[in-house]
């Protein structure tokens, strides 16, 4: 994974959607989460940062479902094209009306060097083995002049009010450090595009509060987080049912909450 280290426990079924057993039901997932209005909220900026113009050509890596990129082409008047690793996301994408749609590696995208006026990725290098070589990627198929914008939630920044704060900090370590490659990654985004050469970076931070734990699909199954690391043999089963019943004990006192932190980054690649 180059500088960002690379950890082969950290799975996530978005890695390889294709090989899940219900793979639609990533699809669905995702249009909830593009329901709720914190992540309309943040998506809408992020397509802001890339400072869009017509008539360019503009590059969603990691597009999933192409509803972003479909918002994109819609609001700024250009050519998107989308490029997922999964066949699955893929056929959501066309079956949405957008046309250039292609299934490749993050790290090895099929397209010349400048071929685009943009590119961006939403919530993708969290999920990627190599994500410093994406942003090379994102990069060179990106002109001069031409903006790269990236999107992630940090884990480290995720806080949760229940009684039992030693519990609560346990569990959101283990949703940090293992249900994804890289959790933790989002706060050196503007590192990576300065290190690639990018100049004129620019960084926004977006708050997710949750209050409602039946929101943000039951809070990305915050509840569940404590059973898989127990499963994992990363936390004792009594401790895995003292969260849960911590979690219980907020919700019916009314003083849940969690929060985790987005990271919005872009730059832009100076002319030669």
């Amino acid at each position: 994974m180059g500088a960002a280290g690379q950890n082969p426990r950290r799975v996530h079924g978005m890695v390889d959607v294709d090989r899940q057993d219900r793979p639609q039901d990533w699809v669905r997932l995702l249009d909830v989460l593009d329901a709720e209005p914190f992540y309309a909220a943040y998506k809408a900026r992020s397509r802001e940062l890339l400072a869009p113009a017509a008539p360019g050509r503009y590059l969603d890596v990691g597009g999933g479902t192409g509803a972003n990129a479909a918002r994109l082409a819609d609001e700024y008047g250009i050519d998107v094209v989308v490029v997922d690793h999964a066949h699955t996301m893929a056929r959501a994408a066309r079956s949405r009306g957008l046309t250039q749609v292609a299934v490749a590696d993050a790290t090895r995208l099929p397209f010349a060097a400048g071929t685009f006026a943009g590119a961006m990725a939403d919530r993708v290098l969290q999920h990627l083995e190599d994500p410093a070589s994406a942003v090379a990627e994102m990069v060179r198929v990106t002109m001069p002049g031409g903006r790269v914008a990236l999107a992630d939630p940090d884990y480290d920044t995720q806080v949760l009010d229940i009684d039992d704060q030693d519990i609560a900090r346990a569990v959101l370590r283990f949703r940090a450090d293992h249900l994804l490659r890289n959790g933790t990654l989002a706060h050196r985004h503007a590192g990576m595009l300065a290190m690639s050469g990018l100049t004129d970076i620019l960084v926004e931070a977006r708050t997710l509060v949750v209050r409602d734990p039946n929101a943000v699909d039951h809070v990305l199954g915050l509840r569940s987080w404590a059973g898989a690391a127990a499963k994992r043999g990363l936390l004792e089963p009594a401790r895995a049912a003292a969260f849960e019943a911590a979690v219980d004990r907020a919700i019916r006192a009314g003083r849940f909450l969690y929060a985790v932190t987005f990271f919005l980054t872009v730059g832009v690649k100076p002319v030669a």
